[in-house]
């Protein structure tokens, strides 16, 4: 089982990195839960498509690499390394042509071959600062 959930998990890396959301109805349960999505988004798989877009448009040249995963039973731990160059707007932040690169950790529960809860995260305070959105000091 931990196997097939690691499989699960790196396709929806991989559909990140394809900037693919057709995806997401094959890789979360109905009752999906995202105890972690930003605020504004709808629940569920709409909601996990409509942040992918924004990641897309935001950071084009998005890059997701898995540095890490482990599972264990129904959960799936990944930690993984995020660049891109902020192009777009992101949250109201004006595109600011400046790269990121930042760690991340997210945490998936698995039943019957789909995610049905995910915490996670960011190193948002680094991405903030690399993008302009706050001084680094």
């Amino acid at each position: 089982m931990s196997e097939e959930n690691k499989a699960m998990f790196r396709k929806f890396v991989d559909a990140m990195n394809n900037k693919d959301t057709s995806i997401v109805v094959d890789l979360l349960a109905d009752n999906y839960v995202d105890h972690d999505a930003p605020p504004g988004f709808p629940p569920g798989a709409q909601g996990m498509k409509d942040m992918m877009e924004m990641f897309f448009t935001a950071l084009p040249d998005l890059k997701i690499t898995i540095n890490q995963l482990v599972a264990e039973g129904d959960i799936v731990v990944g930690a993984m390394t995020s660049a891109g160059t902020q192009t777009g707007d992101f949250m109201g932040i004006p595109p600011s042509g400046k790269k990121m690169s930042i760690t991340e950790m997210h945490m998936v529960c698995v039943a019957d071959g789909k995610a049905v809860e995910h915490w996670g995260a960011a190193d948002s305070m680094t991405m903030m600062q690399q993008i302009g959105a706050m001084p680094s000091e």
